[in-house]
C-alpha cells in the first residue's frame, strides 16, 4: 500500500460522499472512516508475517484495550456533556455508570436527545470536547467493565 493508493481511496470515498471503507489487501486490513475530525486510517496486519514496513508510513489511530467498552454516537449532532453550561457534567472520567443512567446530550435539529448507558462500567476516557459535532457511530467514550 502506498500514498497513492490510500490518496485514491479518500477521492473514491469523498466522490461517492462514503463515511467508512474497509479493504483487504497484501495482507494488510485497511479501514478508512470519516468523522467531525476527518478522515481516519486504521491498519492492521492480518499476519504475523507481515514485515510492518508499509504500516509505518501511516499513523495509526489509538489501541484500545480489549476490556474497553466503546459507547458511540446514535446520531449525528452536537455534543454536551452537561444540561446547560452551568451544570455539572453528566459524567466524567472514573464516574461508574449504569444502565439508563444518562451520559451526555446530543442536540440534533434542536432537539436534546439524552444518551444513556447501555452497560455497568466505568468511564475511562471521553473522547469528544463539549459542544464538538458529532457523526453517526463515531466514538464518545470507551469504558471498563465492572
Amino acid at each position: 500500500m502506498n500514498l497513492k493508493e490510500l490518496k485514491e481511496m479518500i477521492s473514491l470515498m469523498n466522490e461517492n460522499e462514503l463515511t467508512e471503507l474497509e479493504l483487504e489487501r497484501d495482507g494488510l486490513r485497511i479501514k478508512l472512516k470519516k468523522g467531525a475530525q476527518g478522515i481516519q486510517e486504521i491498519i492492521t496486519p492480518l499476519s504475523q508475517s507481515q514485515s510492518g514496513s508499509e504500516i509505518s508510513q501511516i499513523p495509526e489511530t489509538k489501541p484500545k484495550t480489549q476490556e474497553s467498552i466503546e459507547i458511540e454516537s446514535p446520531m449525528v449532532g452536537t455534543f454536551y456533556r452537561a444540561p446547560t453550561p452551568e451544570a455539572v457534567v453528566f459524567v466524567d472520567i472514573g464516574t461508574e455508570i449504569a444502565p439508563g443512567q444518562v451520559l451526555c446530550i446530543i442536540e440534533a435539529m434542536k432537539l436534546m436527545n439524552e444518551i444513556k448507558a447501555e452497560v455497568h462500567g466505568r468511564i475511562k476516557e471521553i473522547l469528544v470536547e463539549n459542544g464538538s459535532a458529532v457523526e453517526y457511530g463515531q466514538v464518545l467514550f470507551y469504558a471498563e467493565p465492572i
